[in-house]
Parts: structure tokens; C-alpha cells; sequence
């Protein structure tokens, strides 16, 4: 059963990451369904343990993190840059 409380947190980040979408909910959402998974798969080593499941989620919403960052991440153009000031005039 404590599977499903990290699925309803990955649930809970998806939903976080509609309403603002800024690509970092999503890797924690990732992090929780890959505890939540390894939970009800029943991985040893997160069988009860508070402290590694605390590490796996931050592992694993830290690689989420970074493999969103690759594939959405701030592409060439994408960012403004301001040659002159509309005050300098």
C-alpha cells in the first residue's frame, strides 16, 4: 500500500507540472513512479526503509530531471536577448 502513496505523489507532480509547466515536477514525478514502481516490484533494498527511499526518489527524480532537460531543454534562439533599452532613449 505504501506504493500507491508514491503514485498518487507521481500523480500529484504531473498535475503540478500541467498547471506550470516547467519541466521540473516532471522529473519528480518521474523520481516517485520509479519508487513507487521499485515498491510494488518489491526491490530489497526499498522494503520499508524510509532513508533509501528518500535517496532513490532524489536519484531517480534527479535523472528525470536532467534526461527532460536534454530532450525539452532551452534550444538555440529560444532565449531573448536585449541589445538596447526602450528607457534609453
Amino acid at each position: 500500500s505504501l506504493w500507491r502513496t508514491w503514485a498518487r505523489g507521481a500523480a500529484a507532480s504531473l498535475t503540478l507540472e500541467v498547471i506550470a509547466p516547467t519541466h521540473i515536477f516532471l522529473g519528480f514525478a518521474s523520481g516517485a513512479a520509479a519508487v513507487s514502481g521499485g515498491r510494488a516490484l518489491g526491490v530489497p533494498g526499498l522494503a520499508g526503509s524510509v532513508p533509501a527511499m528518500a535517496l532513490a526518489f532524489a536519484v531517480a527524480s534527479l535523472i528525470g530531471w536532467i534526461a527532460t532537460r536534454q530532450l525539452v531543454g532551452v534550444r538555440e534562439g529560444q532565449v531573448k536577448v536585449w541589445e538596447r533599452d526602450i528607457n534609453e532613449d
